[in-house]
């Protein structure tokens, strides 16, 4: 008696889950998945971020030094011309 107690609340649930297994399937594939793919894909993905940050650490270094060439001159650059600044003129009325 207990036994088919035990069937009947369980074959509905087992039912139900078969159902939604089949109709899943229709969507997406319910086969185990395939992790190979994937490491193999981050390993390139991780490889090109490496190549890439060493590029753009290459960029900073290039730009800071460039930044410091520019500052040394502007100190050692000589005063010899006027660096006073003259405001445009007014424009003339239309009438």
């Amino acid at each position: 008696m207990r036994t088919l107690d035990i069937v009947k609340r369980f074959a509905p649930f087992l039912l139900t889950f078969a159902l939604g297994l089949l109709i899943a399937s229709f969507f997406v594939s319910v086969a185990a998945p395939n992790f190979s793919n994937f490491k193999r894909g981050k390993r390139h993905q991780n490889q090109q971020l490496k190549i890439e940050n060493e590029r753009l650490q290459n960029r900073i270094n290039y730009l800071e030094s460039r930044n410091a060439q520019l500052e040394n001159n502007e100190l050692n650059m000589n005063n010899d011309y006027d660096s006073t600044i003259y405001a445009a003129p007014a424009p003339k009325r239309v009438r």
